[in-house]
């Protein structure tokens, strides 16, 4: 089995190359990997800290962005470019665990299902660590009303539809039109997976939430609201 796990970067000078070893340091029995980072139009020296650990890091594909359009057309560039019968999305912020890889392709081998979910979800917030602000406990709350309404929607439940860890087949989205540009690739992926009668198993995972003054890039308003009409968009006209 060969696993691509995509990459997408935007000004993350300060994590990239933590994060490139990290997940060059995941050893999956029986798996083989590559590591494919797109860089998205960076300002900052992101790029070059690719550029320095591409002659350390066996397979790794760089792809570049002249100009900054968005995560989903960074993972779709990535998508395009994988030779994995399996994809994984990795954000490039130190939010998720590398290691916690291993459990959804756990689920993989062992449940033969062709999409995984990492899920943040399946618990009450927690006011000492992860919902310690009131913007985190706001998005805590969006992210938990547009999985129950992809649920309804599509008739499967789903607790973390925004999941960033996402895996799947490379068949499941081999003859997929994927059109987001930004984070409305999270909403798009999960309604056209489910039209397609796709089950979707979720596995828990932990996560590290770093705030806006760290980096952080999503709008819950903004990006939320994106959200809410994308799933409606591909459930009802498209």
């Amino acid at each position: 089995m060969k696993l691509s796990i995509i990459i997408p970067v935007f000004n993350e000078e300060k994590t990239i190359r933590e994060v490139l070893n990290k997940v060059n340091d995941v050893n999956i029995a029986g798996v083989e990997k590559e590591i494919i980072v797109v860089d998205d139009g960076s300002t900052d020296t992101t790029a070059l800290e690719i550029q320095n650990l591409k002659l350390k890091i066996k397979n790794l594909k760089f792809f570049h962005h002249a100009k900054n359009l968005g995560k989903g057309s960074a993972v779709r560039t990535g998508i395009k470019n994988a030779a994995g019968d399996y994809i994984i999305i990795q954000d490039a912020d130190l939010e998720y665990d590398p290691n916690d890889i291993k459990k959804l392709v756990g689920f993989v081998k062992n449940n033969t299902s062709g999409v995984v979910y990492g899920t943040r979800l399946r618990r009450l917030p927690n006011f000492n660590r992860d919902e310690r602000t009131l913007g985190f406990l706001l998005h805590y709350l969006g992210n938990k009303f547009l999985s129950f309404l992809t649920s309804i929607l599509y008739g499967q439940w789903i607790t973390d539809m925004e999941t960033g860890y996402k895996l799947f087949s490379r068949s499941v989205v081999k003859d997929m039109k994927l059109n987001s540009k930004r984070f409305d690739f999270e909403p798009e992926i999960t309604a056209k997976i489910l039209k397609k009668g796709i089950r979707i198993i979720e596995v828990p995972i932990t996560t590290n939430p770093r705030g806006y003054n760290e980096g952080k890039k999503l709008n819950t308003f903004r990006d939320g609201t994106i959200a809410l009409w994308t799933l409606f968009k591909y459930r009802f006209l498209d």
